[in-house]
């Protein structure tokens, strides 16, 4: 099936440029989603350019544009820690886009997913209690809300969200799966399992750096999942590959067959 799946790349300059164009394409793409249909579900990404693809959200006179009452928030994947830690990907979230927002974006529709604590013991604990959560927003029948676009970061190594090259945790069933022994610290994590992220409408995997290039290319010439998870990551109607000149360095002329 990865062989059929069909990705559209696009090339930015830098970084920087990646986050300010990718946070234009978000907001422009809720606007226009908005038109059509309410609520949306969007799942948001952590690291560095996922981040600051957040900031520029919050920067952007778009941003006033969209209903955010009619946005719920979600998360791919989190570092399971204690609520309010600085690595968690919620808290730089919440630093980043979240806190400006202000009440334009209701605390209901924000789904972190949980942290560490005397009630949340475990990643499992975290994970089915997530689960749980998606489960309610979800339409009849399925696990997880009808997620319009799901946000992805990718490492040097190819993982997305806390899904890591042969990791348990790539063949996990259901919607979430607790992670232990990650090889990127921390060690503990509550990750989206294929299973949800592929239900979603479009994945956007976001890239950048030259340290990504090798997993660029492998991801996008179908590796498979074991070796490049990224090459499992795909949306029902679209899958998209933004990513920086330095990350595409390893690109075969015309960017991918794939």
């Amino acid at each position: 099936m990865m062989s059929t799946v069909r990705r559209d790349v696009v090339v930015h300059p830098d970084a920087n440029l990646l986050a300010e164009t990718t946070a234009a394409r978000l907001l422009v793409t809720l606007v226009d989603a908005q038109s059509h249909r309410a609520p949306l579900h969007v799942v948001l990404t952590g690291g560095t350019v996922g981040i600051r693809t957040l900031a520029a959200v919050a920067a952007s006179p778009v941003r006033d544009a969209v209903d955010w009452s009619q946005v719920h928030l979600w998360w791919g994947d989190e570092r399971f820690l204690p609520e309010g830690d600085p690595d968690r990907n919620e808290t730089q979230a919440r630093d980043a886009l979240l806190t400006a927002l202000g009440d334009a974006l209701p605390a209901a529709n924000v789904h972190a997913v949980p942290a560490l604590g005397a009630d949340v013991p475990t990643p499992e604990a975290a994970a089915d209690a997530y689960a749980a959560e998606l489960g309610r927003h979800a339409p009849e029948g399925a696990r997880v809300p009808a997620f319009d676009v799901l946000l992805l970061g990718m490492g040097p190594d190819g993982h997305v969200a806390s899904l890591f090259p042969g990791h348990p945790a790539l063949g996990a069933q259901g919607a979430t799966t607790g992670v232990h022994a990650s090889p990127k610290p921390p060690p503990l994590r509550v990750s989206l399992a294929f299973e949800a992220i592929r239900t979603a409408r479009e994945v956007w995997v976001v890239a950048a750096g030259a340290e990504k290039a090798p997993a660029v290319a492998s991801a996008l010439a179908s590796a498979p999942v074991e070796e490049t998870p990224a090459a499992g990551a795909f949306g029902t109607h679209r899958t998209l590959w933004l990513i920086d000149a330095a990350a595409a360095a390893d690109l075969p002329p015309g960017g991918t067959a794939a």
